[in-house]
């Protein structure tokens, strides 16, 4: 059940660069948060130079304009372990995509399964969970 925002400057991707990194993210996700295949919900947002800051050398960085802030919002309960493998397989992936290393600049948000309706007024994820795990 992530919902994920990934922001960007405008004029440092191409509008078909997106949709492999779209893919890196989510194939992350279903293997260190089991997260399902078809539970699959992104935003991308390109932001002019203006609206866009970062520090690039903050903790011992080196982040260019190629930056993409990636925001997370997910059921909470995942382990330390399960996030650290997930940040160094976002690693991993999103170089293939062309996306530095350096340049991916991750948020978790954990929630519970009220906070969450999938349309009709109802909260699903409280229904699911009442008969089997399916978004652990």
């Amino acid at each position: 059940m992530p919902f994920i925002r990934i922001s960007y400057r405008e004029d440092q991707y191409k509008q078909e660069e997106l949709p492999s990194i779209s893919r890196a993210i989510h194939q992350a996700l279903t293997e260190f948060f089991r997260v399902p295949e078809d539970d699959y919900f992104q935003v991308f947002h390109g932001h002019k130079q203006s609206e866009f800051y970062y520090d690039p050398a903050y903790l011992d960085g080196s982040r260019t304009d190629r930056l993409l802030y990636i925001q997370i919002t997910l059921k909470s309960g995942r382990t330390e372990e399960q996030k650290r493998g997930f940040y160094a397989r976002l690693a991993e992936l999103l170089p293939a995509c062309g996306v530095r290393a350096e340049d991916i600049f991750v948020v978790l948000v954990g929630t519970e399964f009220e906070d969450w309706t999938f349309g009709g007024g109802i909260a699903q994820m409280l229904e699911q969970a009442k008969g089997e795990s399916r978004h652990a």
